[in-house]
């Protein structure tokens, strides 16, 4: 391994890592906004957990109990996507370094930085997918002032 001192170099290695760093940016926005619809979904759970336990009506805690199961399925919806784009940022994170080793010390390992960048786009792909899902569901349950069918 070579270590060239050329700032030229090490200036194109840096604008070539720079790229993926605003793939990064829609991950860390996206991931603020489903952790925010995640501890909605908890607090929601919570009251009606506590509104079950203080009832005696059947079709109260009938009608609660279903809506914990929708709850329940947008929260392994909202927690599959927070994973995705976790893994997302750490493979983009990964991309970023071996862009910047392969343009700075001649470390040419191009399949890792196109594996790890696709495979990153896959996941964030799939987390918005998971998150489409979520708020679906979410506006589904949603009866604005109409009874339910």
């Amino acid at each position: 391994m070579s270590f060239p001192l050329d700032p030229d170099t090490v200036s194109h290695g840096i604008q070539l890592a720079v790229a993926p760093v605003f793939l990064l940016t829609a991950v860390s926005g996206l991931l603020g906004v489903v952790a925010n619809r995640l501890a909605r979904i908890i607090d929601r759970a919570r009251l009606l957990e506590d509104r079950i336990s203080g009832t005696a009506s059947s079709t109260e805690v009938d009608a609660a109990y279903l809506e914990l199961g929708q709850l329940r399925t947008r929260g392994l919806l909202a927690n599959g996507s927070i994973g995705l784009l976790t893994l997302c940022a750490f493979l983009i994170g990964v991309t970023i370094v071996v862009l910047f080793l392969g343009e700075t010390i001649d470390f040419q390992m191009l399949r890792i930085s196109m594996i790890s960048f696709l495979a990153g786009v896959v996941c964030f792909l799939l987390a918005l997918l998971c998150f489409m899902v979520e708020t679906w569901i979410a506006t589904r349950l949603l009866n604005f002032g109409r009874s339910r069918r």
